[in-house]
C-alpha cells in the first residue's frame, strides 16, 4: 500500500505528542494543519502519550496553550491504560505506586487502591519525584512476592536540554536488584491497542499509529494488526530505519507533510 492509500484508509490517527505533534513547548510545524484537514474529511484523532509523569488534564491545558483545544476524550496516557488493566485484573486489590502526584491522582480518581504498605502489586510509571526510600520500598515489596507493574517501557525522555530517565530505566534499576521482570501496558503493547479501539469504536485495520519511535509508536501498530507510521521530527532517523527489526508502513517527515497529503483529497 502506498503512503497516500494508506492516508485514505485511515479513519483514526493516534498521535503521539513529544517529537511528533510539538517539541518541548514548541509546536512542530504544520501540526495543527494536519487536524484541520483530519477534521475536513471527517476522519478522527486522539492523542497517545507513554508518558505518564503528568495527567490528562495537564496535557489538555498545556495543548489549549499551544492553540489546540482537545476534549478529555481525545488524550490518553500509559495511565490511563495501568487504570484499565488494574480494574480489570487486578480489582479490589492494593497498589503501591512509584508515580508522580499527578498520576496519584489519576489513580485515587478511578479507584485505584495506594497503599504504602504490603501490596499486592507495585507499579512504577515516569516518577520524576522518585526517591531511594521509594525505590527500596518497591524493591522489598517484589521480593516479598508483589507483582511488577510498569506503565511504558521508554528508557529515557527527550526534554529541551536533552535525555532524562524514564520509567524504564527506573525499572531496569528495580530488576538489577530484584531479578523481576515487569509487565508494561503502554505502547508498544496490545493493552494500549485494545484501549483505544475500546474507548473510540474505531476498526483495528484504520486505525494508525503515529510517532517518532520506532520502538513503541510504529511498533504498536505494526505488531497489532493496525498501522505505524514514522515521522522524522523527532527521534528516529532514517539511518535508525534502515536498521530497525520494525518497518513502518510510511514515513513522512512530519505532520505537515501528512496534512499536506490530506489537503488533495477530497471529501466525500
Amino acid at each position: 500500500m502506498d503512503r497516500e492509500q494508506l492516508l485514505r484508509d485511515t479513519e483514526l490517527f493516534v498521535l503521539d505528542m513529544d517529537g511528533t505533534f510539538y517539541l518541548g513547548d514548541r509546536l512542530l510545524e504544520g501540526a495543527l494543519g494536519f487536524l484541520e484537514q483530519v477534521k475536513r474529511l471527517g476522519k478522527r484523532f486522539v492523542f497517545f502519550t507513554n508518558n505518564s509523569s503528568r495527567s490528562p488534564k495537564d496535557y489538555i491545558d498545556k495543548l489549549e496553550r499551544m492553540g489546540c483545544k482537545i476534549t478529555r476524550q481525545q488524550i490518553m496516557t500509559s495511565g490511563d491504560v495501568m487504570i484499565r488493566y488494574l480494574k480489570h485484573f487486578y480489582p479490589g486489590k492494593s497498589v503501591y505506586l512509584l508515580g508522580t502526584p499527578p498520576l496519584e491522582e489519576n489513580f485515587r480518581e478511578n479507584g485505584i487502591l495506594l497503599t504504602k504498605d504490603r501490596p499486592d502489586a507495585v507499579v512504577v510509571g515516569f516518577d520524576m519525584t522518585l526517591t531511594y526510600e521509594k525505590l527500596e520500598r518497591a524493591c522489598t515489596y517484589i521480593r516479598e512476592g508483589a507483582d511488577f507493574l510498569a506503565t511504558h517501557l521508554d528508557i529515557n525522555c527527550p526534554t529541551a536540554d536533552g535525555f532524562i530517565p524514564d520509567c524504564g530505566a527506573m525499572c531496569a534499576a528495580i530488576t538489577l536488584s530484584t531479578g523481576k521482570q515487569p509487565k508494561y501496558v503502554g505502547k508498544p503493547f496490545g493493552e494500549t491497542v485494545d484501549m483505544v479501539l475500546e474507548l473510540t469504536g474505531a476498526k483495528r485495520d484504520h486505525t494508525a499509529f503515529v510517532g517518532d519511535r520506532l520502538y513503541t509508536d510504529v511498533k504498536t501498530g505494526v505488531d497489532h494488526g493496525a498501522r505505524g507510521i514514522l515521522v522524522l521530527s523527532g527521534e528516529a532517523t532514517i539511518e535508525d530505519l534502515k536498521s530497525s527489526d520494525v518497518k513502518p508502513d510510511a514515513v513522512f517527515a512530519g505532520l505537515g507533510e501528512m496534512g499536506g497529503c490530506l489537503a488533495g483529497f477530497e471529501t466525500h
